[in-house]
């Protein structure tokens, strides 16, 4: 592959609205592939990223980690794909293939971690974008090119969630917050055949939520309602960032409950007995392996899993990150290239 500059769009620095940037692709090596974008999503984690919230970032930077493109050039040790195929890329591009984890097929706790994402080779805000090509996964056919880039963070993050609590028909489900990772959560605990109840501080969204697979909607700064539905949850994904009554969550869990973290709180605080006497556990979900990507892709297009997007143009991307950063996007901004 011969040298190629990308017109790509950057922060230069921390907290920064991002501007125009053109910059030189690395050549190809072993599994590399160059994708040329055409949709990429906009998630909240590219927003902390944009901060530097996560202490990693290099600037300029280029975010962006729900992408798909076609595929136009490869590496030479790349396989399973072509020239032309519609893929996807989420945040995990590379992995060390040699740790504990890697070993294990659990990639996404790869202990180089902080090298792997998409975005610390430039991300897709761009026209184009490289990535090891085992991290890189064919759309299904006929699958809309915006509901596969907002499945590549967010429904990968919320299925492996609860594929990892085996949910199913047995298992009630509460989803706390209806946004861009609990609006998936919803369609994907329905399609597994659990009972899902949505949680949330926006009463607008209650018709919405019961449409997209809950079968009841509760305000989660409802104590009352909170404290009458207590000890009924097998499991609770934790969607969203806001602040919660942590006391009247952990309550609502079974004995032998989870709550499964998948946002940023700024704190946490309920009393520690609560796990020990009730045998409750608190967990984090971050992502999942490439096989988990692989089934979450193939199980959504079964079930007609549809993300709700907006579709914007990637000239407008600031207009879109401040959108998701006031947390009015209905439900997952993808931007489009073309």
């Amino acid at each position: 592959m011969t040298s190629q500059v990308i017109q790509g769009y950057a922060a230069m620095a921390a907290g920064q609205r991002l501007e125009p940037y053109s910059y030189e692709l690395p050549e190809l090596k072993g599994h590399d592939v160059l994708v040329s974008v055409t949709h990429c999503g906009v998630c909240y984690s590219d927003i902390q990223a944009i901060d530097d919230f996560y202490e990693v970032v290099t600037y300029p930077f280029v975010p962006g980690h729900e992408v798909v493109g076609n595929v136009t050039e490869l590496g030479p040790a790349a396989t399973g794909l072509k020239k032309g195929d519609r893929v996807a890329i989420g945040w995990q591009g590379r992995s060390c293939g040699k740790c504990e984890w890697c070993l294990k097929g659990q990639e996404q706790l790869c202990i180089d971690v902080e090298n792997n994402g998409v975005w610390f080779t430039h991300g897709g805000f761009a026209a184009a974008m490289v990535a090891d090509s085992r991290f890189v996964y064919p759309v299904p056919e006929a699958m809309p090119s915006e509901h596969a880039a907002a499945l590549m963070c967010a429904g990968l993050t919320v299925y492996s969630s609860l594929r990892a609590h085996s949910a199913g028909p047995s298992t009630k489900v509460g989803v706390i917050g209806v946004g861009g990772l609990g609006h998936l959560a919803l369609q994907f605990g329905r399609a597994l055949g659990c009972r899902v109840t949505a949680f949330s501080s926006s009463p607008e969204k209650e018709e919405e939520a019961l449409g997209l697979g809950a079968e009841d909607f509760v305000r989660i700064d409802d104590r009352p309602s909170l404290k009458q539905r207590g000890d009924s949850y097998d499991l609770l994904l934790y969607t969203n960032h806001a602040n919660v009554d942590w006391k009247y969550v952990v309550n609502l869990l079974k004995r032998r409950g989870t709550i499964s973290m998948m946002g940023f709180p700024a704190s946490v605080e309920f009393n520690p007995q609560e796990l020990v006497v009730r045998e409750l556990s608190m967990t984090g979900s971050f992502l999942g392996s490439p096989a988990t990507m692989r089934e979450m892709l193939s199980f959504a297009k079964a079930k007609g899993i549809s993300p709700k997007v907006e579709l914007m143009p990637m000239t407008e991307v600031n207009e879109a990150v401040q959108r998701v950063r006031e947390g009015k996007a209905r439900y997952r901004i993808v931007l489009t290239t073309f």
